[in-house]
This record gives structure tokens, sequence and C-alpha cells, in this order.
């Protein structure tokens, strides 16, 4: 089944196209929800609401540009309006310094990809949603600010926070792996 078949059955309410969209991209989709989730029931909860709104709104997709694109970012909207309704805070934060730690390439070679999720999943809920948002998924600041209500400077300045704790939690890793 194409796509594009796969797509008009899911307008038409076809439950079996439908499972085969959700088989084909939950796993995907889980794997973004994680990422602004604070647990797995959590990320359960956002995909779950963001296949239901798919599903709602496949009609507006248009067959332009990548569906799984169009897709993810319902999906991502999805898990910030959650988040919203926690009522996470970005607090501006003034950043004077530019003496970021430089890392050795070594750093980021040596850490597994499941080790620096943890590292991000850690992070405070502002700093991980502007990191996710900017360096995972590819939104400017701008576009992150109309996202969030916030500033794009209060994007800017929690990015430049999340790199710093990100690159300081690797020293440290760095330091007891020696």
């Amino acid at each position: 089944m194409t796509e594009h078949e796969l797509i008009k059955g899911c307008v038409n309410d076809n439950a079996t196209c439908q499972r085969m969209l959700f088989d084909q991209y939950a796993g995907k989709f889980m794997s973004i929800c994680m990422r602004y989730a604070n647990d797995a029931m959590e990320a359960e909860d956002m995909l779950q609401e963001g296949f239901i709104r798919i599903f709602k709104h496949m009609h507006q997709f248009k067959f332009e540009g990548s569906f799984e694109g169009w897709m993810r970012r319902v999906v991502v909207n999805v898990a910030l309006k959650h988040l919203q309704k926690k009522r996470i805070h970005f607090a501006e934060i003034k950043d004077d310094s530019n003496n970021d730690p430089q890392l050795p390439s070594y750093a980021y070679s040596s850490l597994g990809q499941e080790e620096l999720m943890k590292l991000i999943n850690a992070l405070p809920d502002g700093y991980r949603i502007v990191f996710n948002l900017n360096v995972i998924e590819g939104y400017s600041h701008e576009e992150i600010a109309d996202m969030l209500g916030i500033q794009a400077s209060t994007s800017r300045s929690q990015l430049v926070k999340a790199r710093k704790m990100l690159q300081s939690q690797i020293l440290q890793l760095e330091k007891i792996a020696v």
C-alpha cells in the first residue's frame, strides 16, 4: 500500500489503515515524546493524544512536503501543549560569560546515544525543551518562542545554559572514566 493510499484510508476512518500507520510510526514518535516527558507513562499519553490529533486532522494534509514531517510537527505540538498545562516556566537568564568549557572531540565520541539521551532528559524542563526543539528538531529560536509563548532571547539563553550543563556533565563523566 502506498503512502497516499494509506493516508486516504485513514481519512476515510479505515481502522486497518489507521493501525498500519500507527504501527509504522509509533516507535519513532514515542522516542520524540520521551524527550519531552518526565516518564514513559506521560510519553504514552502524549503519543496517544498525538495520534488522535493526526487522525482527526489528517484531511488537512495537502500532500505537499513530507507526511512524516507533518505528523512529527503534530506530535511535537501535542507534547508542548501537554507541558504547558503543567505550567513550565522559562526564566529569563542573563548570561554574561562567553567562556564555555571546550570539550575534546573524543568526549562526545565516547558517549553512546543512550547515555547522551539520559543526560539530555535529566536537564531541567525549560533547558530540555528548548534543547530538543532547537538542536534535535531543528526549530529556530523565533519558532520556539512562538510555540512556547516566550521571548526568542529566553530560548537562546535556555539553550546556552542547557549546553553548558551538558558539557559539565560530560566532563564529569570523562573524569570518572579516566
